[in-house]
């Protein structure tokens, strides 16, 4: 039966390998998802079926009451809610994490890690190290999901000796794990250290997300993704499933090369994220700091100007999603093509809230695949497009990320839509973006600002299209 139980979970792991490739493209996501489904029903099924199991009436109400809620959330979830929907799921991740170590140090017997009083030094330090790792993946979970709920402020919280503070509570948190390995299992030293690396984790996952702004966001869910990766693979040695601690591996390493990747498409290093962010959001104004006005168009205007291009770049940002606007460009795509006019999606590896944002706002409006194109793929080609049309996008466009030494997204690479023959941006208004600063390409000579809700404007545009 062990043989049976230790193929069943590789045939799993293959699985969810082919899922994580599958996701890697918007063409091969579907099967992707696929893979996946099928590599968690072989893994859940192989646990249920393990003679080991001595309660199996509650996992299955477990399973029925879990899948119950899951359903009612996905039914009820909208795509804009999806960032802190992940955050959410991070949290519960993390936080059974805890709760499983915990079970294992109050009944060792039960999962095979020694006898009471006597519990095996390597499994001590396992169950520390997925207490901390599940604690500090909670508590930032829960706050990132305030974040980007609104249910607190987006704006970073700085104050002096944070990052000194922060290493001395890691410094603490070690020193507890080895303590808590070294003393007898249960006596009060065992409890004491325990009982620090808990609290200490819950307060250490608040500290490392509160500095965070808006604009790191997406970077952050990515980290937090990782750490309940990780969190889930402490789990998996603590149970001795090798199925749970292969798919925490995939899932901790695969997020950490992804905020990698999308640090290093923000031209931003890792720690400089994890320790601090760009800004908060904050009101602008009419005018920029040089005094000059912006141009405001209707969309009869934006109309005209895209009817009679050649070539039109769309740039989604976070705005697109807000407004629940991706149907209405979908329609104003084809509208254009109807027309004759090239058409493509150009997307930035930061654009929204979480990392492919904008890839599943798109996929859901039906928009096809190879229209869409990354910012290294879409760069060169705006200096050829007669118009780019920008929906709800601000620091990502920001010609300060290039002219600006000194600004906060120095160095970062942007969309350069400031090259298209006329640049359409479509906004509430000439506010900053999470970056905190101001966007020069607003009052620029060849862009118009349609100011409006990002939904009704481009249907308003649908509109003066088809008239």
């Amino acid at each position: 039966m062990a043989d049976v139980t230790a193929l069943a979970y590789l045939i799993a792991s293959i699985c969810f390998i082919m899922a994580l490739r599958g996701l890697s493209s918007p063409e091969t996501a579907r099967p992707g998802n696929v893979y996946g489904m099928v590599g968690m029903v072989i893994a859940v099924v192989t646990t249920l079926v393990n003679p080991e199991v001595v309660s199996l009436w509650m996992i299955i109400l477990g399973i029925v009451v879990g899948g119950a809620i899951g359903t009612i959330i996905a039914l009820r979830i909208n795509m804009t809610e999806l960032p802190q929907l992940v955050a959410a799921f991070h949290s519960l991740v993390g936080l059974a994490a805890v709760l499983v170590a915990f079970a294992a140090f109050l009944n060792p017997g039960a999962y095979g890690i020694g006898a009471m009083g006597d519990v095996h030094t390597a499994s001590l330090v396992e169950l520390s190290i997925g207490i901390a790792i599940g604690a500090v993946t909670f508590t930032g979970s829960v706050l990132a999901f305030g974040k980007l709920h609104g249910l607190i402020s987006g704006d970073p919280v700085v104050f002096k000796g944070q990052h000194a503070l922060n290493a001395l509570i890691g410094a603490v948190i070690i020193a507890s794990i080895v303590w808590f390995s070294i003393a007898a299992a249960h006596s009060t030293g065992s409890w004491v250290a325990v009982g620090i690396v808990t609290a200490l984790s819950l307060a250490l996952g608040i500290l490392l997300i509160i500095p965070i702004g808006g604009a790191d966001m997406p970077v952050i869910v990515s980290m937090l993704n990782s750490y309940s990766g990780w969190a889930a693979a402490a789990t998996g040695f603590t149970l001795t499933n090798p199925g749970l601690i292969v798919t925490g591996a995939l899932v901790g390493s695969s997020g950490a090369i992804l905020s990698y990747i999308m640090c290093k498409g923000m031209n931003r290093k890792f720690l400089n994220v994890l320790l601090g962010g760009f800004g908060g959001e904050s009101g602008g104004a009419a005018t920029s700091a040089s005094g000059k006005a912006a141009t405001s168009g209707s969309a009869e205007d934006a109309g005209f100007i895209l009817k009679n291009s050649g070539k039109v770049i769309i740039v989604p940002g976070y705005g697109l999603a807000v407004a629940q606007a991706q149907h209405a460009l979908r329609e104003m795509a084809d509208t254009l093509k109807a027309e004759g006019v090239d058409v493509k999606y150009a997307i930035h590896p930061v654009a929204g809230r979480m990392p492919g944002h904008m890839n599943v706002l798109l996929a859901e409006a039906n928009v096809p695949y190879d229209e869409v194109f990354e910012l290294e793929e879409i760069n060169h080609e705006f200096s050829t497009a007669d118009a780019a049309f920008v929906i709800g996008a601000n620091d990502v466009i920001n010609p300060a990320a290039k002219k600006d030494p000194s600004s906060s997204i120095a160095g970062m690479p942007i969309l350069e839509v400031d090259k298209a023959g006329t640049v359409l941006i479509v906004k509430r208004s000439l506010s900053t973006g999470y970056a905190g600063i101001d966007n020069e390409l607003f009052y620029a000579d060849n862009t118009m600002m349609l100011f409006g809700d990002a939904k009704k404007m481009t249907e308003e545009v649908v509109q003066a299209l088809e008239a």
